[in-house]
């Protein structure tokens, strides 16, 4: 009888689906804040956050077999593409703040995409399209991730291609397993995975989005992948890869030619910055939203005390708080839609805009009592991967990178595994607009990797992936650690607000929309209340001040996790 319990048991827990027959009381923390999740790692040699546990591991390899951050982060970046493939890819691109600590200095790469020579406003007239299409190979611009890979390793790294691609390219063709929030993003992407016969026979295997814990294996990417190892940036941008890509765009109806390929070069820039609570935050310069970050926290520093909201007295449970971050975020991505674009093109004057006077100027068109109307906006998706590696040297590299939406574009380049972006979406069709479509021009970049200086020294290598959540997420963590005193951690673990500047909706998760909400919406604010799926994924690591060691953090919201040794 006994024996019959178990055997009923055990093909109960076989058939069981993960968080929908498991409904216990929650844990508590024996120590600290009782919300956070998990403690903080400490390490003191290396370290690496991101939203993958394979890539976090593939990343510590190359550290501790000689590489430093810089080589680590390619060889993350890498496996991400494999393990996060609706998120982020060779497809796409992406940016890097770091510390170089042989320079002693900060450095920013720009490692955008740029729309094809063909693209224009008139051409998507012509093909009977409104706006630009959010799919399709009219969607994509020519990949940056490569060729900002490259550069970021001939000037800083200590290994080639050969080396960091490795692991990536061994996992794509030995398989991983199905984790628990890509599983669900995954399945949750059928439809743009099946409008393209090349992704469906890729990226649905058997017909399907693979299922929770089961092996997916890409080799058509692994080949992709030994190809950069043998010949470098030139493979994909002078190579078999970018005439893949060509004689695809082709035979959809794009423009992409060789010529827009030899146009890629990354680029070293300038951060923008300004100072907030005794550091330095650094963000990067247009074309990325980077700027609405230190608007957002210069808007509250100025305004709070001219608006009668002493912020650190009532703290991250206050309606006033959270209504002061809501109504600086409006300010803020108003001026990303009024203002940025391609400072190539259409420069930014992004010193006027960061500046504690011009926040100051801001303080009257808010109204403690009332929630303020928007105007027009854009509403840019999600589907980003953001890591932040450190060395025993003492670099700190902040990386983010993405095919913007995802599945991009769900156009998988054939033989070789992997999807274009769909970051020409990104553009308008508004001659008026500063991110009006041009052939090579660079799009609005929601992607934004985050930094933190001290005294002049490195502090915090930081990010949030997800759309328009970056900029308003980074001001909520900054605000969390700075202000309130939260460690990285527990900077994650609180409760985050996302707000739609098209929609002008306000959503709150759960403990954040119990507890001020109902105030919320009496002064005017379209409030609902959600989950951690539009907060975006977090990850961060803080060079202790005082014993020099490192200290990460990872979003309990995705898969990942942080690592050191």
């Amino acid at each position: 009888m006994k024996r019959r319990a178990l055997a009923v048991l055990a093909a109960m827990m076989a058939t069981a689906a993960p968080a929908q027959q498991f409904d216990p009381l929650p844990g508590q923390r024996a120590n600290g804040w009782a919300g956070q999740t998990r403690s903080e790692v400490v390490a003191s040699e290396g370290m690496v956050a991101t939203s993958h546990p394979m890539a976090v591991q593939a990343g510590i390899d190359i550290l501790k077999a000689g590489g430093n951050a810089f080589d680590a982060a390619v060889a993350v970046a890498a496996v991400l593409n494999v393990v996060e493939p609706g998120s982020a890819g060779i497809g796409g691109d992406g940016f890097v703040l770091a510390w170089s600590a042989a320079e002693k200095k900060m450095v920013a790469l720009d490692g955008s995409g740029r729309a094809p020579t063909g693209a224009s406003i008139e051409r998507l007239k012509r093909l009977g399209h409104a706006r630009v299409p959010g799919i399709g190979i009219e969607s994509a611009v020519v990949p940056g991730a490569v060729d900002m890979w490259d550069v970021l390793l001939k000037r800083y790294g200590s290994r080639d291609f050969r080396a960091v691609l490795e692991p990536a390219a061994r996992i794509a063709e030995t398989g991983f397993g199905i984790s628990e929030r890509i599983g669900r993003d995954w399945a949750d992407d059928g439809q743009i995975l099946n409008s393209d016969p090349e992704t469906a026979r890729v990226h649905l295997p058997g017909g399907k989005a693979p299922p929770l814990y089961s092996r997916f294996t890409n080799p058509d990417l692994g080949k992709a992948f030994r190809l950069l190892q043998q010949g470098g940036r030139d493979a994909f941008y002078k190579g078999p890869i970018a005439q893949a890509i060509i004689r695809r765009a082709g035979e959809l109806g794009g423009q992409i030619t060789q010529a827009d390929f030899d146009r890629v070069h990354a680029e070293w820039v300038t951060p923008v910055s300004t100072s907030f609570m005794g550091h330095e935050v650094l963000e990067m310069p247009p074309s990325t939203q980077g700027f609405a970050v230190l608007e957002m926290v210069n808007i509250v520093e100025q305004c709070a005390p001219v608006l009668g909201v002493d912020v650190v007295r009532e703290g991250p449970r206050s309606a006033n708080y959270w209504h002061l971050m809501v109504e600086a975020k409006k300010l803020a991505y108003a001026d990303l839609e009024r203002f940025n674009g391609d400072p190539a093109i259409t420069p930014v004057d992004t010193g006027r805009l960061t500046s504690k006077a011009y926040a100051k100027s801001l303080c009257g068109r808010i109204d403690m009592k009332t929630a303020s109307a928007v105007g027009p906006a854009s509403q840019p998706v999600g589907g980003t991967v953001y890591l932040a590696v450190a060395d025993r040297f003492g670099n700190m590299v902040s990386f983010i990178y993405s095919i913007y939406g995802e599945f991009g574009s769900g156009v998988t380049v054939p033989g070789y595994g992997f999807v274009l972006n769909n970051r020409a979406a990104q553009f308008n069709m508004d001659p008026a607009s500063p991110n009006a479509i041009a052939p090579g021009k660079r799009p609005f970049y929601t992607l934004i990797p985050g930094f933190v200086t001290k005294d002049g020294q490195p502090s915090m290598a930081f990010g949030l992936m997800s759309g328009d959540q970056q900029a308003q997420g980074h001001a909520q963590v900054l605000m969390n650690m700075l202000v309130f005193g939260g460690n990285p951690q527990a900077a994650s673990d609180a409760a985050r607000f996302n707000h739609s500047q098209r929609r002008n909706r306000l959503t709150l998760e759960g403990a954040l929309y119990d507890a001020v909400g109902a105030e919320l919406k009496a002064r005017g604010h379209d409030v609902v209340q959600g989950n951690g799926d539009l907060m975006g994924g977090y990850q961060a690591i803080l060079r202790d001040p005082a014993s020099g060691l490192y200290r990460g953090a990872s979003d309990h919201r995705k898969d990942g996790m942080a690592a050191g040794y």
